[in-house]
């Protein structure tokens, strides 16, 4: 799996998804995470690792 982003990175895409989610608004916030996950898969191009991030995310939650 690619590890790409550093932490400084990880932190620049965090605050772009929290300022996506303020502004799209709660009542459109999941129908854009949707949106985006659906968006990323296809750009991940592999269902398996897909489904792993799923699985890693569903963690401690």
């Amino acid at each position: 799996m690619n590890n790409g982003l550093t932490i400084g990175g990880l932190e620049t895409a965090y605050d772009q998804l929290a300022t996506a989610i303020d502004a799209v608004g709660e009542d459109k916030s999941e129908l854009f995470l949707v949106k985006l996950a659906l968006l990323a898969a296809q750009q991940l191009g592999d269902e398996a690792v897909f489904g792993d991030l799923i699985q890693r995310a569903q963690k401690d939650l």
